[in-house]
């Protein structure tokens, strides 16, 4: 693996996001269920997406939640169920 010319410098700043958008995009932005690229979609470690383009918002783990409260009822799973979030404002699902 070769070292990134980056590694110990301070971040650029055009690589920078700006977090209050994206946390506001991830409540107020609604995916559009006909475009592919703003659906459910994981990978190795987690659902992916930025809500930035809609393919990360509160919307998705509203069903993401739904769908695994239901398998876990169809399959009688009663056990506890451990979620997590970010905070990086005080609203978590």
């Amino acid at each position: 693996m070769t070292l990134s010319p980056l590694a110990g410098k301070p971040a650029p700043a055009e690589s920078l996001i700006d977090v209050t958008a994206l946390v506001r995009a991830f409540y107020e932005k609604t995916p559009d269920m006909e475009d592919a690229s703003q659906r459910v979609s994981f990978g190795t470690s987690g659902h992916r997406g930025t809500s930035l383009d809609a393919s990360f918002t509160e919307a998705h783990i509203l069903a993401i939640t739904q769908a695994i409260c239901e398998y876990r009822a169809s399959n009688r799973i009663d056990g506890p169920l451990y979620m997590g979030c970010l905070l990086y404002t005080s609203r978590c699902v």
